[in-house]
């Protein structure tokens, strides 16, 4: 039995994490038992609450003393992780996870060590966003390929899942968006087997409560190159 982590940061997000958190239990995946980690960071609006009416939809709830933004609750979910595989999961609507089962494929059958979900490789839907997203995505995952010699089509799906002792909570120095690609540049320096999976997008709008913006592209490159010549 493998133990997969599915570690979900969430700050305000009353409007779906009851929803996000019943669909992962209607999604389950033989030979798999979840960890389900939800940490809220901070919330000021009612995600604490409901999260407490419903503690059988989680394993665990880390509550974060003050809003650290994602980064900080993503070192704080992985302090408190034990599963074999660490899954990140937004605690909205864009990602299903019904797409586990397609993510957990290669461990059951390749022993991957990294997973990334891809929103471009023949999903079975993806909804159309915009379009400075896809272009910032691709540049950046453009580079990330030239420095760590990859073939990804989307590193900055939030479909990420690694070996949870390819990557040390403690290690991590961003707590920012880039954090992302330091989290995937330090679990592909040590994995031996990586692997990429369609997964189906259903993207917010901003006016739907998406945060990241275009400027974020710079420190993820920045980051990128950090890693790449790290020692």
């Amino acid at each position: 039995m493998t133990t997969l982590t599915i570690l979900m940061p969430a700050y305000n997000e009353e409007a779906t994490i009851i929803q996000i958190l019943e669909r992962i239990a209607e999604c389950p995946v033989d030979g798999v038992s979840y960890e389900v980690i939800v940490v809220d960071d901070g919330s000021k609006d009612r995600t604490v609450e409901l999260l407490e009416s419903r503690p059988e939809l989680y394993t665990r709830l880390v509550k974060q003393p003050q809003n650290g933004g994602k980064g900080a609750a993503v070192k704080a979910g992985l302090a408190a992780a034990t599963g074999d595989y660490v899954l990140f999961q937004d605690a909205d609507l864009e990602y299903d996870p019904a797409d586990y089962a397609k993510m957990l494929l290669p461990v059951s059958r390749f022993k991957a060590d990294v997973v990334m979900g891809s929103r471009v490789v023949a999903p079975e839907f993806t909804r159309v966003y915009y379009f400075w997203h896809k272009v910032g995505n691709r540049f950046i995952t453009l580079m990330f390929n030239i420095f760590f010699n990859m073939t990804f089509t989307d590193i900055y799906s939030c479909y990420l899942m690694f070996r949870r002792d390819l990557v040390d909570p403690k290690a991590l120095v961003s707590e920012g968006w880039d954090q992302h690609a330091e989290i995937l540049a330090r679990s592909v320096r040590r994995a031996t087997q990586v692997y990429e999976v369609p997964i189906s997008y259903h993207g917010r709008s901003y006016a739907e409560g998406k945060k990241i913006k275009a400027y974020h592209v710079i420190s993820v490159i920045l980051m990128i190159i950090r890693m790449r010549f790290a020692a």
